[in-house]
């Protein structure tokens, strides 16, 4: 197997997107009428940019809340740092705007990086995260590619941190104090690394490596790892986690 790993990132790669935008600074968020005390932040994922996230932006906006679509250099920094650097002071934004609520939405790496924010930090009651196939409890994939250069240049620091291991980071991190909705996908487009990964998949993360024991509501979508962000389905049940603390079932 080891023989295809540089076909197999080459893979990885293209159904990740494209490489990170500069990350820009985080606007403070404007309210309108229906959730006008309700803030979203969105993180995309590893390698991704604020572009992945934006029909997600647009439906939650329409809806009324506060969005804050975070842009952050994924590639380049450990997630330690990113959280720092990037996304608390998304958060503080929101904070001194006055929002009642502050929810999440994060795609694989992004929901990573809220819950170790929250590690040391409390959060506004009821304040609400949809994470969209989240490697919880790390993958059996970047275990496997940790060691392959081509995946430590493009990947970056966050990228060797996310690896199936009780030592890895998601493995390390304690419940936070959020309402969390956890979407898993089932279809994969890379066989590849399907191969290495054990029960359904999306193509980078398994279902119950997807799952977190504090988790308020779970549901699993026939939909690859990259797409959980555009697709209709998951954006109506991402919109109605956040609305009612439950998916739509």
């Amino acid at each position: 197997m080891n023989v295809l790993l540089p076909t197999a990132l080459s893979v990885w790669i293209l159904a990740m997107g494209t490489t990170p935008l500069e990350a820009k600074a985080p606007a403070a968020p404007h309210a309108a009428k229906a959730h006008d005390r309700d803030c979203v932040i969105l993180l995309h994922g590893l390698a991704r940019t604020r572009r992945a996230m934006q029909p997600l932006a647009d439906l939650l906006a329409a809806k009324g809340y506060a969005v804050v679509n975070l842009d952050y250099p994924s590639t380049r920094h450990p997630v330690e740092t990113l959280v720092r650097s990037h996304l608390a002071p998304a958060v503080d934004a929101c904070r001194k705007e006055g929002f009642r609520r502050i929810h999440f939405v994060g795609h694989s790496l992004g929901g990573i990086l809220v819950r170790h924010y929250f590690q040391d930090r409390p959060a506004p009651p009821g304040s609400r995260m949809v994470m969209l196939g989240p490697p919880n409890k790390g993958s059996e994939v970047a275990g496997r590619l940790r060691n392959c250069f081509l995946y430590r240049k493009i990947m970056g620091p966050a990228g060797q941190q996310l690896d199936a291991t009780p030592q890895s980071l998601p493995n390390r991190l304690q419940p936070i104090p959020l309402e969390i909705g956890i979407i898993a996908g089932t279809f994969s487009i890379n066989p590849l690394f399907s191969h290495l990964l054990p029960g359904p998949d999306d193509g980078k993360v398994t279902v119950e490596r997807a799952k977190l024991a504090e988790m308020k509501d779970f549901i699993t979508l026939s939909c690859s790892h990259g797409f959980l962000v555009t697709d209709r389905e998951a954006m109506h049940q991402t919109a109605h986690f956040l609305d009612h603390g439950a998916f739509d079932r």
